[in-house]
């Protein structure tokens, strides 16, 4: 996409006005910032973001303002990159806020809250339900600047390497999954484990897990989690519509130019977008090939489910009653979301219901 197709396309409206490229050209300082990925290059859609953020910023500056992208563990692992970006190591991160839970629980809403939103409505509350401004009041005590740089949509249950079909079914089984669904699986007696995603195959492979979670089918199978654990489970109730966040050092933040603030913005408000639409596009061919290969689809109980929605309120009490800014940001979830269901059920829900019926008479 060129320059000025981009800039109109991500309605930056007056700022690209005032901003024109021969003004950046002329007057705009020169600047080479790193991003560290917190995701394999193997990974396309998900690490791709990071590339189309470098590439749309280095077009709209012609070329004055250059980011290079690090695939995960190239400069600092995925688990020190809000270390590595709040301390000045590297600019940037690309990267799951949920990963830092240890450093402070309230890092695991800006990905996703259990029994949260969907992917439009995560992006409801970011933009427009004081999300992101509320996120970033937390961030910014870690000298970290975010905003939201991509989404997966809804998240498959994950894969198993025996069937689920009760909550004592779960007892002791050792799981890969992250942020603050983790204590929720600890709850209904599964032992979690955070394990970065290229770890995730030895480990199932090996059975020092039983099971692990990562995205959805397109990912999955680059993954290679079908060969090592059969039972492929839905929905990840734990991501309803996960955010990737794009942190800033906020020192260097507050030291770029607001132009370059805006298209960096701009950019990453492109890729949140474009990232949903790929893995929406790609994921239905990924299934299939899945489920032609062996893979054993099947849908988390009733029974797990709502055990799995008490011990995640459980969990919100909990950790609330421990952590004020975990509060705060968890009600303004909870509030915005009954409101978002309220509508969603009128057309929406109709809408898919009617559309998902006619497809199964053909």
């Amino acid at each position: 996409m060129k320059r000025r197709q981009f800039l109109q396309a991500t309605a930056v409206g007056a700022a690209s006005t005032a901003v024109a490229a021969p003004a950046i050209a002329q007057s705009m300082p020169e600047i080479k910032w790193r991003l560290q990925s917190g995701f394999p290059k193997s990974l396309d859609t998900i690490y791709g973001a990071a590339e189309t953020i470098a590439k749309f910023v280095s077009e709209s500056t012609d070329g004055k303002f250059q980011i290079q992208p690090f695939a995960a563990g190239e400069i600092v692992g995925t688990p020190q990159i809000a270390d590595a970006v709040g301390g000045g190591t590297v600019e940037l991160g690309h990267t799951c806020s949920y990963y830092y839970f240890g450093k402070d629980p309230t890092f695991s809403l800006g990905t996703a809250a259990p029994f949260g939103f969907n992917a439009r409505q995560q992006n409801a509350w970011l933009y427009h339900g004081g999300g992101n401004e509320m996120l970033n009041e937390f961030y910014a005590k870690h000298n970290l600047y975010g905003m939201p740089a991509g989404n997966t949509g809804v998240q498959m249950g994950g894969w198993f390497r025996k069937e689920i079909k009760t909550v004592q079914d779960l007892q002791g089984l050792k799981m890969r999954i992250a942020g603050i669904a983790g204590l929720v699986m600890q709850k209904l007696g599964a032992v979690p484990q955070q394990i970065p995603g290229g770890d995730i195959y030895p480990a199932l492979e090996r059975g020092t897990i039983d099971a692990a979670e990562w995205v959805g089918p397109y990912d999955d199978e680059k993954l290679g989690f079908s060969k090592v654990a059969p039972y492929y489970y839905y929905p990840g109730f734990w991501e309803g519509g996960p955010s990737i966040h794009l942190f800033v050092n906020q020192a260097k933040w507050k030291e770029l130019p607001k132009a370059y603030q805006t298209i960096l913005t701009a950019a990453s408000g492109y890729a949140n977008q474009d990232m949903l639409a790929k893995y929406d596009a790609k994921n239905p061919a990924a299934l299939r090939r899945l489920l032609g290969a062996g893979t054993q689809l099947r849908p988390f109980s009733q029974e797990i489910l709502e055990a799995a929605f008490k011990a995640t309120n459980e969990v919100y009490d909990e950790t609330s009653a421990k952590n004020a800014e975990f509060k705060k940001v968890i009600d303004s979830i909870k509030g915005f979301r009954n409101e978002e269901y309220l509508w969603f059920q009128v057309a929406e829900y109709a809408y898919d219901t009617f559309m998902i019926r006619a497809r199964a008479r053909g």
